[in-house]
């Protein structure tokens, strides 16, 4: 599925409503990324608001997700995936979260290299 990338996002508008209402939950692969990159949850939760959006994911399969560039505690970039479970209004999913290849990202980490 090609992923759009639109200005406004109705998914992330939505995924920070819930956030802000305390409806999230991570994931167990989330959990294992999370776990493998060294990163804390509390923070990407937290900072939610400040995250900048890459790809846009409204019609996945699995449920409305979308990828976003956020900053760790040191503000150092990771990518995180979001998304909210097929059929249902909540809660926030952290799907994945990874410290983004500067190989494969330019240098803003917000666009794949060709």
């Amino acid at each position: 599925m090609e992923p759009t990338r639109p200005k406004h996002s109705p998914t992330l508008n939505v995924l920070r409503h819930l956030i802000a209402e305390g409806d999230v939950k991570i994931s167990a692969h989330g959990y294992d990324e999370l776990a493998e990159y060294e990163l804390q949850a509390q923070s990407l939760i937290a900072n939610l608001d400040d995250a900048i959006l890459i790809e846009d994911y409204p019609l996945f399969p699995k449920g409305p997700c979308v990828l976003v560039l956020q900053r760790d505690i040191e503000q150092r970039p990771v990518h995180v995936v979001w998304g909210i479970p097929k059929g249902h209004t909540g809660p926030a999913v952290l799907i994945d979260a990874y410290r983004p290849d500067d190989e494969r990202w330019d240098e803003g980490f917000t666009r794949r290299k060709r």
